[in-house]
């Protein structure tokens, strides 16, 4: 895949987001109408082609993130980051749950002005609503570059459902998703 990753052609658009474990987003956003391809990777970095095993040191500068393409006629940009800021701890730095490091950051890496547009919109909301109870700390940088994750990472909650991480873990996130977004779900 071309790490400079540019937009898809048609009416298709990219949205790059990171909150915590991939797998994580990886499972909610693959049960969005709209969402085409979920791909797990990583992005924010300064490491070329970096692997699972050196973006975990923390030092690569990468977070784990999620690269997703979407149809903008049946899902908009700002609900995918609705979506995202439910599902995640946007306001705990470097960590989501007992994932540690900035690996695991909150990250909104925009391909456009109009996502930052957008980006800092649906930010100023959430802060706004106090939902979160605490600032946010997401980053919201302009994309530069995604590495997609080794296969094994790809597609992990589909293959692997009753491991434990999946259930203690990536269940939760689904299960707040279909609470909140069932009009959005695939049908």
């Amino acid at each position: 895949m071309d790490p400079t990753n540019h937009q898809p052609s048609g009416k298709r658009e990219r949205a790059t987001l990171g909150g915590g474990c991939f797998w994580c987003l990886e499972a909610v956003f693959q049960e969005l109408r709209g969402v085409e391809q979920v791909i797990s990777g990583y992005a924010g970095g300064h490491l070329p082609n970096p692997t699972y095993e050196q973006v975990l040191t923390g030092r690569t500068g990468h977070a784990e993130v999620v690269q997703v393409t979407f149809d903008p006629d049946q899902i908009s940009y700002r609900d995918l980051l609705r979506v995202f800021f439910t599902v995640h701890d946007p306001t705990t730095p470097n960590r989501q749950g007992a994932d540690v490091g900035p690996q695991y950051r909150s990250i909104i890496l925009y391909h456009s002005p109009e996502q930052e547009r957008i980006a800092r919109e649906v930010m100023a909301e959430v802060a706004e609503s106090g939902v979160w109870g605490r600032p946010l700390v997401t980053e919201l940088v302009p994309f530069q570059a995604f590495y997609p994750a080794e296969e094994y990472h790809q597609n992990y909650y589909r293959r692997n459902p009753h491991a434990g991480y999946c259930q203690v873990v990536i269940a939760p996130k689904v299960a707040k998703l279909r609470a909140h977004f069932m009009d959005r779900l695939k049908g």
